[in-house]
């Protein structure tokens, strides 16, 4: 009997998952994503809504996701500066991946989590 298996191509630099983690897998990219998510925030929402990331990772981070054409960055010019950050159409598009990301966490790792904290 002939089993019907799936070709994935190489992962070299035309792989679309390649591609997609070169945007998408820093250590703090999806979590500011699923932050800002439909609305809009400020440095300081998001400062306090990513826990245990620094000041300086957090711009580097914003920096590269509006470099990167996800997430937009608007200033005003007041004193001191007023800054707002909103998700690009193509930020938008990433919002089901931060989702099913958030649904397997819930499913299989943050109850676990916690069961196994109470036990110990």
């Amino acid at each position: 009997m002939e089993k019907n298996l799936k070709i994935n191509p190489p992962c070299d630099d035309s792989c679309p998952v390649r591609a997609s983690l070169t945007l998408l897998g820093g250590k703090w990219t999806l979590m500011i994503l699923f932050q800002i998510n439909e609305g809009i925030m400020r440095y300081g929402e998001l400062k306090r809504a990513v826990t245990g990331i620094s000041e300086k990772m957090l711009i580097q981070e914003l920096n590269m996701l509006v470099e990167n054409r996800l997430v937009n960055k608007k200033v005003y010019p007041e004193i001191p500066p007023k800054v707002e950050y909103t998700l690009t159409d193509l930020g938008l598009k990433t919002l089901p991946i931060v989702d099913k990301l958030a649904e397997f966490g819930l499913d299989n790792l943050v109850k676990k989590v916690g069961l196994n904290a109470k036990h110990q």
